[in-house]
């Protein structure tokens, strides 16, 4: 997979789509130690923001390591993302949410709302389990509806600033 502008998917908020293309331009075996590497870098979400036993409503559905999403608000408007990850043997799903975090805080709403799920398949390779995709499709899930729902209400508030 090349890290080509053809092969980058549009409207990816610019930090992932950089991530995107220079985890493309790797082959599988250094794409497997940049994966390691950023699971081992993985911090948890911050006491301030959630705590155990987390809420139902933030565990990613489908996602066997059971990983939670949580967004908060930032004061440019932008949301800020948080994970935690259940699982010691959560590679992929802590290496995801590292990613997530990095990149798509303090990204355009717009952007996030709309990261296509083929993204995963860009940062992890093919050959990812049908059950390890489906699980960071879960955390992308709850990534994207923080953000569409961050976006509906700024279009509550600015109808209701238009009145």
């Amino acid at each position: 997979m090349s890290g080509s502008p053809e092969t980058t998917p549009p409207g990816l908020p610019a930090p992932l789509a950089a991530l995107v293309a220079e985890i493309g331009s790797l082959d599988r075996d250094e794409r497997i130690e940049q994966l390691i590497a950023w699971a081992d870098e993985f911090e948890e979400v911050p006491s301030a923001v959630a705590t155990r036993p987390f809420p139902a409503w933030s565990r990613a559905p489908r996602c066997e390591s059971e990983a939670f999403v949580f967004a908060t608000d930032r004061p440019d408007g932008t949301l800020a993302f948080h994970f935690a990850v259940d699982s010691p043997q959560g590679i992929a799903a802590r290496a995801w949410a590292l990613i997530l975090a990095r990149t798509c805080t303090g990204a355009a709403l717009e952007e996030v709302a709309h990261i296509p799920e083929e993204t995963i398949f860009r940062v992890f390779g093919r050959e990812l389990s049908m059950g390890k995709g489906q699980g960071l499709a879960g955390m992308l899930d709850l990534v994207r509806h923080a953000a569409q729902k961050r976006l509906a209400a700024k279009r509550v508030e600015d109808a209701g600033a238009r009145t």
